[in-house]
């Protein structure tokens, strides 16, 4: 044999390992890891993530939240909360939460809270409630109620009342936070240009939203987190604290003022993962 019929074969020779090799790896690589989570549980969809927002505020609020669970997979609905009664906004959330299909995590922002508790009681695509800076009523409680159980609330005084006919006629009032006064009492570790506009887009809640009891509550049979603001001068972080113990939330604490949303989107969105995983 010849040094180029030599070379020749050899050449063949290497490219028949090489090949086997990559077959193998291939192998390796689908095989193994299917072996390897046999026993592991099944993971479906991701869970829908439904947003509510409370007084003052609007579904932009969330913006920051979104893009993060936006980023991770998870489809997100930022609910337009009417603002106007806790009975008839919570009619509303559950006509939204009809209209989607799948588990459901359920996310409410300060009065929000109220909201989420009335509506996801007795829906079973409801698999968590997250709650940030939130109310979590007992039957009967409002969240003027609340809100005035423990010492550091400064919110009454920021407010103004305007006016407002209901479409009965009865007469009513539509309650805003003070522009000059809604930074350091809303949103106090957010940036001024920031604040300023959220002053200007803020959305008023009425009077007799945050004075109406709320209904049975959800969270006596759903799981719930709840993100507790220490510096929290709208709803004081004792009471935070109070009603989280109450419902038997896990618990977690975050140095921000009432707009965590805004102000810390990172920590609210793992406080959400949290929850989301817990769904199966």
């Amino acid at each position: 044999m010849n040094r180029t019929s030599r070379i020749s074969r050899a050449r063949v020779s290497l490219t028949v390992l090489a090949g086997a090799s990559v077959v193998a790896g291939l192998l390796v690589t689908t095989v193994a890891p299917a072996s390897a989570d046999k026993n592991a549980p099944a993971q479906g969809p991701k869970p829908t993530v439904v947003l509510v927002h409370g007084a003052f505020a609007d579904s932009t609020s969330w913006n920051g939240v979104m893009r993060r669970l936006r980023h991770d997979g998870y489809p997100v609905v930022a609910v337009a909360n009417p603002l106007r009664s806790l009975s008839g906004d919570s009619a509303y959330l559950k006509d939204v939460l009809a209209g989607i299909d799948g588990p459901v995590v359920l996310v409410g922002h300060s009065y929000g809270g109220s909201v989420i508790s009335n509506a996801a009681t007795g829906n079973k695509n409801v698999k968590a409630l997250v709650y940030l800076a939130a109310f979590l009523p007992e039957k009967g409680e409002s969240a003027v109620d609340l809100s005035g159980k423990f010492p550091g609330s400064t919110l009454g005084e920021a407010l103004r009342s305007v006016p407002l006919t209901n479409a009965d006629g009865s007469q009513g009032a539509d309650l805003y936070i003070q522009n000059d006064k809604f930074r350091h009492q809303f949103a106090a570790d957010v940036p001024r240009d920031e604040t300023d506009l959220m002053a200007l887009a803020q959305r008023p809640v009425t009077n007799a939203a945050l004075t109406e009891g709320a209904a049975e509550p959800a969270w006596k049979t759903i799981p719930s987190w709840d993100l507790i603001a220490t510096q929290d001068l709208n709803i004081p972080s004792k009471a935070q604290e109070f009603m989280a113990q109450r419902a038997g939330a896990h618990i977690t604490e975050v140095r921000s003022s009432h707009a965590v949303s805004v102000s810390h989107p990172g920590k609210v969105t793992e406080v959400i993962e949290d929850a989301a995983r817990s769904v199966r």
